[in-house]
């Protein structure tokens, strides 16, 4: 057993009774969804800092808090506050609440996001479907001896998004008449915002939206086996592609400008996975 993992059971031992359902689908909200934990049918909530050797969140606005509870009949775990590179902490802390969501059950992973729009085709406002990522550079949480409790040493990284899952959002959106762009997502270190040539190098090798966090929980989940998709908020167009400064304040105004149709977008594709 390697050392993480050992890490990872105690976690999960230190909080497997004050679990109260089994969860099918963990819900990680990004910048500006924070309130939506508390729109679903609420079984129980867990603190992070009840957690033992559990990582928590710095950022402004995050609870870092577990909530459990049902989205129409669905069974979900809502991570209210992720942990990002940025603030510190090792990759190995990042992707461990996604790892415990797994031991908890959780069969998908659905991840949402604040990002800089880096496509000239969005604006700010849109959403965009991740249908695929760049995530070169971060270091990989996979780095360091495999945790084959977990999975295979070479994971294969060929359908990160989950097709079905991400053909179902498709539907969704035309079905609730949501425009949803798709493209692909970079995540960098940050918390910088990026200079006008870094975004720029991110539009030529593909990417449509850049943000700070997901690939890396993305990369974790794929290795366990779970099914994933995403949607990032696009908040701002990213530096260089207006000739307005960026600001965080920026990014959480337009996310919760946003938020009541992210949430209804959010609430159908989960009664939906639910049901596959």
């Amino acid at each position: 057993m390697t050392a993480v993992y050992e890490r990872l059971q105690n976690c999960y031992e230190s909080i497997r009774e004050k679990i109260s359902i089994q969860p099918k689908i963990g819900l990680v909200l990004g910048s500006g969804l924070g309130d939506y934990a508390e729109s679903i049918q609420i079984v129980s909530t867990l603190d992070y800092n009840q957690i033992d050797g559990f990582p928590v969140s710095t950022v402004s606005g995050h609870k870092g808090r577990f909530v459990f509870g049902y989205v129409d009949t669905v069974p979900v775990v809502i991570m209210q506050g992720r942990v990002h590179y940025y603030e510190g902490y090792s990759m190995e802390d990042v992707v461990l609440p996604i790892r415990l969501m797994k031991l908890m059950g959780t069969e998908i992973l659905f991840l949402t996001n604040a990002a800089g729009g880096v496509n000239y085709n969005f604006h700010a406002g849109d959403f965009m479907m991740i249908t695929d990522q760049i995530a070169s550079f971060v270091p990989s949480p996979l780095i360091g001896p495999n945790i084959s409790q977990l999975g295979e040493r070479f994971p294969d990284m060929s359908h990160i998004y989950d097709p079905e899952l991400c053909q179902l959002l498709r539907q969704i959106s035309h079905d609730l008449k949501i425009p949803l762009q798709e493209g692909t997502y970079i995540q960098l270190t940050g918390p910088n915002f990026e200079s006008p040539h870094e975004i720029r190098m991110c539009r030529i090798i593909g990417g449509d939206a850049v943000g700070m966090s997901t690939a890396c929980e993305a990369l974790a989940a794929n290795h366990m086996g779970m099914r994933i998709c995403g949607i990032s908020c696009i908040s701002n167009m990213a530096s260089g592609m207006t000739e307005q400064p960026l600001t965080h304040s920026e990014v959480k105004e337009t996310a919760d400008q946003v938020a009541p149709r992210f949430k209804k977008l959010i609430t159908e594709a989960i009664v939906r996975m639910g049901k596959e």
